[in-house]
C-alpha cells in the first residue's frame, strides 16, 4: 500500500469516526436509559399514551347557486372598498381640512372664493381616477365620504354649492339607484363595509 492510500485511509477513518460520534451523541437524546424512543405523550382517562398531531385536512363542497351569488357579492363589495378607501380617506381630510378654514373666514365672499379655488384643486385632483369607478363602486364611495367626515354626500354638497346643486345631484344619483342622502352605521347596516376598511387600514396602514 502506497503513502497516498495510506493518507486517504486515514481520511475515511476521521470521518467516519466523526460521523459515529454525532450519531452517538443524537441517539442519546432519542433514548433514555433503557433504550426507549423518548415521544411526547399525553395523559387520556388516567393512561399515559404517546401522541403525534397529523396536519389538518380540508374538504371543500361543491357550492349552491345560492352560495356563489353570496361570496360573488362579498367579492364585489370587498375589492369595491379596496378601491374607493383611500380616495374617501383623502376627501375626508380634505373637506374637514376646508371646514376648518372656513370657521376663521367670516366674510361671506371671502368664503365663496376659498370654496372656489379649493374646489379647483379637488377637480384636478379627483376628476380623473373617480371617472374610472364603476357605479357600484361610487355607491360604495359615498358611503365611505359619509364615514370619513361625519357628514353625507348631499349635505356636503348642500353647504358649500348650495340647496339647488345638492338637489340636483341627488336627483342624478337617484337615476343610477343611488342617494346622496346615505348614511353609514357600522354597527349594523354597514357592518360588512366596516370588517374591510378595518381590513385595508391594516394591511397598508392607513
Amino acid at each position: 500500500m502506497n503513502f497516498g492510500k495510506v493518507a486517504y485511509c486515514k481520511i475515511l477513518v476521521s470521518v467516519l469516526c466523526g460521523l459515529l460520534f454525532i450519531f452517538k451523541a443524537q441517539a442519546q437524546s432519542l433514548y433514555g436509559a433503557n433504550d426507549t424512543i423518548v415521544v411526547p405523550a399525553i395523559v387520556y382517562n388516567g393512561d399515559t399514551m404517546s401522541y403525534k398531531e397529523l396536519s389538518p385536512v380540508y374538504v371543500y363542497l361543491e357550492l349552491t347557486r345560492a352560495q356563489r351569488k353570496a361570496l360573488k357579492e362579498w367579492t364585489r363589495l370587498r375589492n369595491a372598498v379596496y378601491v374607493t378607501y383611500p380616495y374617501a380617506k383623502r376627501a375626508g381630510i380634505v373637506f374637514n381640512d376646508i371646514q376648518m378654514h372656513l370657521n376663521s373666514i367670516p366674510d361671506k365672499q371671502k368664503r365663496k372664493d376659498y370654496i372656489k379655488s379649493r374646489e379647483k384643486d379637488l377637480r384636478k385632483e379627483f376628476t380623473k381616477p373617480l371617472t374610472d369607478l364603476s357605479v357600484y363602486q361610487g355607491k360604495v364611495l359615498m358611503k365611505l365620504i359619509t364615514r370619513e367626515t361625519g357628514n353625507t354626500c348631499y349635505n356636503i354638497i348642500h353647504e358649500y354649492k348650495g340647496s339647488f346643486s345638492a338637489g340636483f345631484w341627488q336627483s342624478v344619483a337617484w337615476v343610477f339607484g343611488s342617494s346622496l342622502k346615505q348614511t353609514y352605521d357600522a354597527q349594523n347596516e354597514d357592518a360588512e363595509i366596516e370588517g374591510f376598511v378595518q381590513e385595508v387600514k391594516r394591511m397598508y396602514g392607513i
